[in-house]
């Protein structure tokens, strides 16, 4: 079938979707001439009334030419002034933009996204909410321009967000971001579903490419979505104090309208699992539990990266002393909490009050920099490193296991392999050679020895289950109520 309608069906989509995209430039460019924020406030012109239409008649050609013969609408879509704010989910596609040509919702886009070809105006049209990465203080402008439109009283548009933040498999629903929720206004949780025999809707880090997904639904003689509005989620007096607890709350109404679970995993988490570096995270990493921990201590992750800095120069300085709890809470500069007594715990490897701090920096680094594994191991070995400059294996041994989050690892094989002359000891310059030559050898030295029945650590352990990674599959979702695995036990 793929075949054939490669040569058939699919040439003939691509054009005429193409088309009604062309097409849609004039009229989008022409109704976003002169247009300002006091107009914007202020009912739609009889003409702009005319695009409007125009433009969501052409889109929706498009989206017909796309397999999409015909899109189930459930429930009622809400005034502007019964909920300023629409929250979508679960966000799995790039074909997620059909619920927005259907509405012409605002969103929140990236600032470089106005200046894509074509694209980029009838983004501009629908007057979203640029995010800019250049600037550093973006995020709070974003959450503050959605907090003004939101509270005009039905004047803007609708703003449509996306509170996961990323797209995932649909198989449930990461945690939101509070960005939609901070207003404390009314929202509209709107639900999607791709009832298809064959997924080839799904877009996350794993699987097919973006213009696989393209070549691959466009060969389908037919594509369903069902897009379903439930009732206006009003907000409690609590739930307007507390943005997560709002998010949280609504999440469930979703997952339950979905008939998926939750999980408290984000998308930083699954970077994290993710991550394209030499080291690859096994499933009974504790590295995922650090980075919920790190979050729920207050560290941001716009200055994480400085927070790290600090703390590194902190660690140097104490060489390899030991602390306890309350100098661990000094250290950090947050008073002793809950929060912080299971972050200790995770590294008080046997269980005697007192950790070793450098750990701690390790597994902070790996948070911050997933896929930069030689910028963390380069940062241990100035921590572990003699006078002279060089790590003895077990050295090597502690540094591997924290920036693993495992309990046990053989690092025999590995030190040996870099430590050509048998000095016993090795440098950061011999382990970044040897990495140089061999940008495998976590796969080749590490992984290999861990699967042996020396290490504990099954083949299967290595792999995701769901395409995004293990802790986010569903029925791990509710394991959130067990003991807290320790980094070495």
């Amino acid at each position: 079938q793929i075949a054939f309608m490669t040569l058939t069906l699919f040439p003939i989509r691509l054009f005429f979707a193409a088309f009604m995209m062309l097409l849609a430039w004039p009229f989008a460019f022409i109704a976003s001439m002169g247009s300002d924020e006091q107009e914007l406030e202020k009912p739609l012109s009889w003409w702009r009334k005319v695009v409007d239409i125009l433009l969501k008649a052409i889109m929706r050609m498009m989206w017909l030419a796309g397999g999409f013969h015909w899109i189930n609408v459930k429930g009622r879509r809400a005034l502007p002034a019964e909920a300023a704010i629409l929250t979508v989910a679960p966000h799995s596609s790039y074909f997620d933009a059909i619920p927005v040509t259907m509405t012409f919702a605002s969103i929140v886009m990236k600032a470089e996204s106005k200046d894509i070809p074509v694209w980029g105006t009838l983004i501009k049209y629908i007057r979203p909410v640029f995010v800019s990465r250049s600037d550093q203080d973006s995020r709070r402008k974003t959450v503050e321009e959605i907090k003004r439109r939101a509270q005009s009283d039905g004047k803007w548009p609708q703003i449509m967000i996306f509170p996961e933040g990323t797209c995932t498999n649909r198989s449930c629903l990461i945690t939101f971001k509070p960005g939609a929720f901070i207003p404390g206004v009314p929202v509209q949780p709107v639900v999607l579903r791709y009832p298809n025999k064959l997924d080839t809707i799904t877009w996350t880090w794993q699987g097919p490419g973006a213009l696989e997904i393209l070549w691959l639904t466009l060969c389908q003689f037919h594509n369903s979505v069902e897009i379903e509005f439930l009732p206006v989620y009003t907000p409690s007096e609590e739930e307007r104090k507390n943005p997560v607890l709002y998010a949280n709350n609504v999440r469930r109404v979703m997952a339950e309208a979905l008939g998926v679970s939750v999980t408290d995993y984000t998308f930083e988490d699954c970077q994290l699992a993710l991550a394209e570096g030499q080291l690859r995270l096994p499933s009974d990493t504790c590295l995922l539990e650090f980075a919920k921990l790190v979050r729920s201590l207050g560290l941001k992750p716009e200055t994480l990266e400085d927070d790290l800095d600090k703390y590194a120069s902190s660690a140097m300085k104490m060489k390899k002393e030991k602390v306890d709890l309350k100098e661990f809470s000094a250290y950090l500069e947050f008073p002793v909490s809950h929060t912080l007594e299971s972050m200790f715990a995770l590294f008080d490897e046997n269980e005697d009050g007192i950790i070793d701090i450098r750990e701690f920096v390790i597994a902070l680094s790996v948070v911050c920099k997933p896929s930069k594994t030689l910028e963390t191991i380069q940062l241990a070995f100035q921590l572990y490193q003699s006078e002279n400059g060089t790590i003895k294996e077990e050295d090597l041994a502690h540094i591997l296991k924290t920036a693993m989050g495992v309990s046990q690892i053989n690092v025999t094989h590995l030190f040996r392999a870099v430590d050509e002359e048998e000095k016993g000891e090795i440098t950061y310059d011999d382990f970044y050679r040897f990495a140089e030559l061999h940008p495998h050898f976590a796969d080749d030295y590490l992984y290999a020895d861990q699967m042996g029945a020396e290490s504990g650590l099954e083949t299967s352990s290595l792999s995701a289950s769901n395409g995004i990674c293990t802790d986010f599959s569903p029925e791990n979702a509710e394991d959130k109520n067990k003991p807290l695995q320790k980094k070495l036990n």
